[in-house]
């Protein structure tokens, strides 16, 4: 009886895998790094976001695993780094697929005993297809979402998918809306089981067209009706239906309102089930802002004063707003400037499991900064490799390549000179000082990191 006791005891001490904590990871589409008002914006709030800085952690220098769509998410699934990964651009979407040999996060989770739920746009490949494409057989138990990369383009598709098979719509239904209550029906089914459940939300918003629900576009429209003669245009393939979008700049406005009141209800609904302090809430983007159906990232300063958008190697295009929340656990209120990335994301959550790290693994847990207990590892450098894909050859063709460092980022586009920045005076990268005689030595270091972290395609 003694020892049981003791047991019992030492029980809390066992940490956090012993908790079996559920984790819901919040993917944003295209959200720049200034487009929250805990990074600075300052045109409209988001306070039920911004709640996961105030009540968690606020990091600001976490990077996407790439500069466009599928290829970050392909890091954010594989724990693998973009000069290392299978998939370093835009694919036609069949060859987007996750590779079936890797052990994937989804099925880090199943292995542990979780319920795995997957809610919105997966950009890896065509839902409905069998086979390595579809999110059901990459380890997600659930899918309720878009059929395809680009029908995801428009928010009035004609079908979603759930669960590998289309449920047809008028083509007149704003569908974000459909996927979120898919993931609170998913959390509320888990959490009456008692499943610890994996919930990835990887939402539309405020991706491409910026079509928002009729209401919250109205109201924004009165706010910034200067813009009522601009018309956003976006296409999402054949047979699909892309309204044209009068006032994108209100539209975007009413998207982030609207994105922010479903974090919000997310949080209502933790403390509703009573499981708020054993969820850990993860919030990130997988690139920088976009410029595309009208939206103006210069009007909202999207990029919260970095150089650079969607599709180029600048912290604007690349580093994201991460937030995580965890009541009890993570400290509230704190900000790290501790150099992270897509890749990181997998490692750190199989420490939280007490899961092994799978093998083809190139990221470091940040879970001592989440949890501030031990030392936490840091990296030699970060790197992320962007490709554009060539139709007639079939291949992906290096584009460019940035690399970080310290306080050091290096960016260099094929066919054009190094650059190279000390972000910890010019986060702007403004003053280029590759060509700076008292920064040579730091330009040797940079190309020898870039020769060892590029890799040939698998």
């Amino acid at each position: 009886m003694r020892c049981f006791l003791l047991f019992l005891l030492l029980l809390p001490l066992a940490g956090p895998a012993a908790e079996k904590p559920n984790i819901i990871y919040i993917l944003a589409d295209d959200l720049g790094y200034g487009d929250l008002s805990c990074y600075g914006q300052e045109k409209f709030e988001t306070p039920h976001i911004d709640r996961l800085a105030t009540e968690g952690m606020r990091f600001t220098r976490h990077y996407s695993g790439n500069t466009v769509c599928s290829p970050s998410r392909a890091v954010l699934m594989t724990g693998i780094e973009s000069g290392r990964n299978y998939l370093r651009s835009n694919l036609p979407e069949a060859r987007a697929a996750l590779p079936q040999e890797l052990t994937v996060l989804p099925e880090v989770f199943q292995q542990a005993g979780y319920r795995t739920g997957a809610f919105g746009k997966w950009g890896l490949g065509v839902t409905t297809r069998g086979g390595p494409q579809n999110p059901l057989e990459q380890g997600f138990d659930e899918f309720c979402g878009c059929k395809s990369q680009i029908i995801a383009h428009t928010y009035y598709p004609s079908r979603i998918i759930r669960n590998g098979k289309e449920e047809m719509l008028d083509g007149k239904t704003y569908s974000p809306p459909i996927m979120m209550e898919a993931a609170r029906d998913f959390i509320r089914r888990s959490a009456k089981e008692k499943k610890p459940f994996f919930c990835y939300i990887p939402t539309t918003v405020p991706h491409a067209a910026m079509q928002a629900p009729a209401a919250l576009h109205a109201k924004w429209r009165k706010v910034f009706p200067q813009f009522d003669d601009v018309i956003g245009k976006y296409g999402a393939g054949p047979g699909e239906t892309t309204p044209d979008v009068v006032n994108p700049i209100a539209g975007f406005a009413a998207m982030m309102e609207y994105l922010d009141g479903e974090v919000g209800r997310i949080l209502d609904l933790l403390v509703e089930l009573g499981i708020d302090d054993h969820t850990l809430v993860m919030f990130a983007s997988d690139n920088g802002a976009h410029m595309e159906g009208g939206h103006r990232p210069e009007f909202w300063d999207s990029t919260g004063g970095l150089r650079g958008h969607k599709r180029d190697m600048h912290e604007g295009g690349i580093r994201t707003p991460m937030l995580a929340r965890w009541p009890g656990h993570i400290a509230a209120g704190r900000t790290t400037d501790h150099l992270s990335g897509f890749d990181d994301v997998l490692p750190t959550l199989c420490g939280l499991l007490g899961e092994p790290v799978p093998a083809q693994s190139t990221g470091l847990s940040f879970l001592p900064t989440l949890l501030g207990q031990g030392n936490q590892p840091e990296h030699d450098y970060l790197h992320i490799e962007f490709r554009k894909f060539n139709d007639e050859t079939q291949t992906q063709v290096l584009e460019s390549q940035a690399l970080c460092f310290g306080k050091w980022k290096v960016f260099r586009a094929v066919g054009k000179p190094l650059e190279l920045y000390n972000l910890e005076d010019d986060p702007a990268e403004a003053h280029d000082l590759a060509d700076d005689p008292a920064c040579a030595a730091v330009v040797r270091k940079a190309l020898g990191y870039l020769k060892e972290a590029s890799r040939p395609l698998p």
